[in-house]
């Protein structure tokens, strides 16, 4: 597989699935949307198509890991090599950035109010001066209870859960990356993790769907939009790589 084709499948299918997960988000969280208050299992759902949609684009190019802990997995596993890592991670990482810039401009206005918006402001007062920003949610991951070993340890069993899932069945004819089969099952294993394991942390699963959404909102001029909780930021960078490599792990020493 091409340098070029790893830059372009990862890139563009990693954008693709954070621009409709992280939309989902937006769509239930921001004031004037159609969506809002539509709950947890849109937001399940959601992801899941997400990750079905960018996986379907990506699969024939670069093999659709759309996920540091998914690339990790696979170099374990032996699928991928090693020396091909770095530009998956660096594509993955761009891709998701991307992604989530194109969610603040297709909901422009609605930020904007939400931000504006009275009660909003209230509610953003009288929190804690660590509490996350009001809109931060609809970018990357929080925990509801901070624990920092409970956090971690449930990025850790989802995401095992998620890369052996991927190692076990589906992978295209060259080992390395989802095949068509394996994308529409992983879709839904990744909606079985957000019914099921999502409660605690919002399952990031995904250091990149967490952290390049993280860095938009940092960086982007929005009004009133507070902090981007840097303090909790390595949980869903960690707690997926360390998921990862131990489903390599485990695969190895029970399925190879």
């Amino acid at each position: 597989m091409s340098s070029s084709n790893i830059f372009i499948g990862e890139t563009i299918g990693t954008a693709v699935l954070i621009l409709l997960g992280v939309g989902v988000c937006a769509a239930v969280t921001l004031k004037g949307s159609k969506a809002k208050d539509a709950g947890w299992l849109t937001v399940s759902f959601g992801w899941g198509f997400a990750v079905l949609t960018g996986a379907y684009l990506s699969s024939g190019v670069s093999g659709a890991h759309l996920n540091p802990a998914v690339t990790i997995g696979l170099a374990i596993e032996g699928g991928t090599a090693w020396s091909d890592v770095p530009l998956y991670l660096g594509s993955q990482l761009l891709g998701a950035m991307i992604g989530a810039a194109l969610v603040w401009l297709a909901y422009y206005g609605h930020f904007q109010a939400h931000l504006k918006d009275e009660a909003v402001l209230a509610e953003a007062a009288a929190a804690p001066k660590d509490a996350p920003g009001p809109v931060l949610g609809v970018f990357s991951t929080t925990a509801q209870i901070r624990d920092t070993v409970q956090n971690l340890s449930t990025e850790i069993i989802a995401t095992t859960v998620l890369v052996l899932a991927i190692l076990t069945q589906g992978l295209n004819d060259e080992g390395n990356g989802l095949g068509v089969l394996g994308a529409l099952i992983t879709a839904l294993v990744v909606v079985g993790i957000g019914l099921s394991l999502g409660g605690p942390t919002g399952y990031a699963i995904n250091p990149v769907r967490d952290l390049g959404p993280r860095l938009v909102h940092a960086v982007l001029p929005l009004p009133n939009k507070g902090g981007s909780a840097w303090e909790y930021a390595w949980i869903p960078v960690a707690g997926p790589l360390l998921g990862g490599a131990l489903a390599g792990g485990i695969y190895q020493l029970g399925f190879a």
